[in-house]
């Protein structure tokens, strides 16, 4: 069972540096058609100064660490029983290959339904880069089943 007084509770930062042939990977993964994503010219003609970030490639970064999980385990959440429910993603400036980013997350809820049976933690991140700049905030819900 999650701890209600865990909500607010600040997790360690990932740092994670956007690297050119990671984002190309990423983009020929999803099926990317876009050539802003895959093109450094195009993108630098789309006013980015470097290939910019796909949808979704935050996540990815974040995961980025050794053990991507611990924060969670620390928790008391069983992975066995944890399900990714939902992610969303609020954009403020590009990121961009070549940038330094910082994720810092939090609890930002924890509730419950069907009288406990599932449990839902939402954690919130604030994405910055290198130069102070608030590039997304990202919210996860991971639902565990009792």
């Amino acid at each position: 069972m999650l701890d209600k007084n865990d909500i607010d509770k600040e997790f360690k930062p990932v740092v994670a540096e956007v690297e050119k042939g990671r984002l190309l990977f990423f983009a020929k993964a999803i099926g990317e058609i876009n050539p802003t994503f895959t093109d450094e010219f195009i993108a630098i003609d789309n006013g980015y100064s470097a290939l910019p970030v796909p949808p979704t490639f935050l996540f990815c970064l974040k995961m980025d660490v050794p053990d991507p999980f611990e924060n969670y385990r620390n928790l008391g959440v069983s992975l066995a029983n944890m399900l990714h429910a939902k992610q969303s993603f609020t954009y403020h400036t590009p990121a961009v290959a070549g940038d330094l980013l910082t994720f810092y997350s939090h609890v930002a809820d924890i509730y419950d339904k069907k009288g406990g049976a599932l449990e839902f933690l939402v954690e919130k991140t604030k994405v910055v880069n290198q130069r102070d700049e608030h590039v997304a905030d990202i919210t996860t819900t991971l639902v565990i089943r009792n």
